[in-house]
């Protein structure tokens, strides 16, 4: 069975909205840490920022799931991008004061957009039927494509204009491409909560929660995303540091966000075929190989290689993390469960922006990569013994 037309006209229009907020995440991972250096006394925070900006879709993802869950999704997706065109502004003008806390606080509101943002992929799961439901998932996420070229692009074109203030027009086409996002969510129609099947009574989250279908589909996405989130965060500036100017360091981000979202117009089909745990697995192999590639040495060549296998490795393990979840849930209870996921993963990308600079400027590259490797050998082990498990015993035979 095929996807019907409105399946497929939401897809399309959550995947490109999906590409401008991506673009604007993209273009803050490329310049943030930059600008953050250039305004903080202390370099070691000079990646605070972008930490703040994790800090910010942690505080929105509970509130926007529950809001969503009353109003619609189409509301929230509103909100999501307004505060996205808000943190722009309030970014320019934290450039344009000098103030290196006004910025960061640009990026909470920045950061609160993605709170919003991410819940595409689920807005997807809702509108799609089963047969369609994965694919229609790595489809919103291959929308990142368009912003592996965008958001690079658009740091090199805007990174020299001068309005007063280095960065200055980066944040400005924040603004921008937020208010376009704002009309394209506008068009999106995804069944109101009231005509969703509710045929279950919600159980506790505490009892969902103990599923170890649950806890390997979050343990494993927040390993993959935190360990992305460490090395993307460092590249710029370890770049730099190495000797490597900002259009490097702009190449290299744009081939890891090609790795990132290329892969998801085939994720699903591979996670049809071989099971989501199968490919997080594969995942954990690719993020364990960006680590040894980026601890090789600090050519142009080991920083995009090291971060194309990065950008996959998370593709892998966070899209099959997406699709394992939405067999731990019934329709009643999805609002709680995908919001506390998203918190909880946020939580550790949280812990990894923090740490990521803090590292980079103690330790190094090498001791940035070398830290991840620890949480890989843990995720790696649960998945292991989670298949083995599943094999044993069918999925039949474990009703949610």
């Amino acid at each position: 069975m095929s996807a019907t037309a409105p399946e497929k006209r939401n897809v399309a229009l959550l995947a490109a909205s999906q590409a401008l907020f991506q673009t604007t995440s993209v273009l803050i991972m490329t310049v943030g840490g930059l600008a953050g250096h250039m305004l903080a006394t202390d370099k070691g925070l000079a990646t605070l920022p972008i930490a703040a900006s994790t800090v910010g879709t942690a505080i929105a993802t509970v509130p926007a799931s529950l809001l969503m869950a009353r109003v619609g999704r189409k509301p929230g997706f509103l909100v999501g991008t307004l505060l996205g065109a808000a943190g722009g502004a309030l970014g320019v003008a934290g450039l344009l004061l000098g103030s290196f806390w006004l910025f960061c606080l640009a990026h909470v509101l920045a950061g609160a957009y993605q709170g919003f943002a991410q819940f595409y992929r689920f807005a997807a799961a809702d509108a799609a039927s089963d047969v369609f439901r994965s694919r229609a998932i790595s489809l919103v996420m291959a929308g990142g494509v368009f912003a592996a070229f965008a958001g690079p692009g658009l740091a090199s074109l805007t990174r020299d204009l001068s309005l007063g203030a280095p960065f200055v027009a980066s944040y400005a086409g924040i603004i921008a491409v937020s208010l376009v996002a704002t009309a394209l969510v506008s068009l999106i129609q995804v069944p109101p909560p009231a005509a969703q099947s509710v045929r279950e009574a919600p159980r506790p989250l505490s009892v969902i929660a103990r599923q170890p279908a649950f806890l390997v589909a979050l343990g494993g996405a927040a390993v993959g995303y935190g360990a992305m989130i460490m090395a993307m965060t460092a590249t710029p500036l370890a770049m730099v540091g190495h000797h490597h100017d900002v259009a490097d360091a702009a190449s290299v981000i744009r081939w890891h966000v090609l790795g990132m979202f290329v892969p998801s117009f085939f994720t699903g089909a591979l996670i049809a075929r071989f099971g989501a745990p199968t490919m997080m697995l594969a995942g954990m192999a690719l993020l364990a190989a960006h680590a040894t590639v980026a601890v090789s040495g600090v050519d142009l060549l080991h920083f995009s290689s090291a971060l194309v296998l990065l950008g996959v490795g998370w593709n892998f393990s966070y899209i099959g993390g997406t699709s394992l979840l939405t067999e731990t849930y019934r329709p009643s209870e999805k609002a709680k469960v995908q919001a506390a996921n998203d918190f909880l993963i946020l939580g550790v990308v949280v812990a990894a922006s923090f740490a990521s600079g803090g590292l980079l400027h103690r330790l190094g590259w090498d001791g940035v990569n070398l830290t991840i490797l620890p949480f890989l050998g843990a995720a790696v082990i649960a998945l292991g013994t989670f298949l083995l498990r599943r094999r044993l015993r069918p999925r039949a035979a474990q009703p949610i």
